[in-house]
């Protein structure tokens, strides 16, 4: 699965207003490890910051004055994100920026060439209803390190989303689990299932300590029931290079 973090800076709040994108950053996903494969882009919005929206990003008029202009990007930011879900934090303004940025262009709406988009923003007031759910908040609730943040920057701000993101979803909403549930729930018997020697899964292995702990739980059930717990009578296989449960009958 290829994922997209995607994030945007602009002159001010409203697109519909005439405030432009002057920054874009990408950060790419394959089935959710980063492949350091980014895209960032400074942009010539070709009008000045609102002094609010310049406080923020710190990009003035003159640094962006000999950037490219959105017309030439689009195209390699289009083919970049194609196809692709798209992850945004707050992602009805980044993408109604960039759905008007097309506009101007005459070209199809940038949504259409992305896949689903998902906002973390909806999936964390979901998750922490009540309490501060801006990326900084979330930097600090999940243990994510934004010590270097000091303005927002889209590339920077992208590569912090996708660890939050990362810690957002890890456990019942795994890849994996995600897969399997999709396919189970399709009905398809012809359904392509999870190709599971692809992925590199942790393999856990259980200390001595643990091992001891096991026994002396197996002891005290065949004590109870004055025989052989069925957890005895289950073979177990080994895995390879190490040796057999001895619990296990001869």
């Amino acid at each position: 699965m290829r994922q997209i973090i995607l994030d945007t800076e602009t002159t001010g709040l409203n697109a519909r207003t005439g405030d432009r994108i002057i920054e874009i950053g990408c950060v790419e996903l394959v089935n959710r490890r980063l492949t350091g494969n980014n895209l960032h882009f400074y942009i010539n919005p070709e009008r000045d910051s609102d002094p609010g929206a310049l406080a923020v990003h710190g990009l003035t008029t003159e640094f962006l004055s000999d950037k490219p202009k959105f017309a030439e990007i689009a195209a390699p930011l289009r083919d970049f994100i194609s196809d692709a879900e798209l992850i945004i934090h707050n992602a009805p303004f980044d993408i109604g920026f960039l759905d008007a940025e097309f506009a101007l262009l005459g070209l199809p709406s940038f949504s259409k060439n992305c896949g689903e988009v998902i906002d973390t923003l909806v999936r964390a007031k979901a998750m922490f209803p009540g309490k501060r759910n801006s990326l900084d908040a979330l930097c600090d609730r999940f243990g994510i390190s934004n010590a270097h943040r000091t303005l927002h920057g889209a590339l920077l701000d992208s590569e912090l989303l996708a660890e939050v993101y990362l810690a957002m979803t890890r456990g019942q909403e795994s890849l994996v689990i995600d897969m399997i549930g999709e396919s189970a729930a399709s009905g398809d018997a012809h359904a392509p299932g999870v190709a599971l020697d692809a992925l590199e899964l942790p393999v856990i292995v259980a200390s001595d300590e643990e091992l001891a702990e096991h026994q002396a739980l197996l002891d005290g059930l065949d004590k109870s029931i004055k025989g052989t717990s069925v957890w005895r009578l289950q073979a177990v296989d080994a895995p390879s290079g190490a040796s057999a449960d001895s619990s296990q009958p001869a």
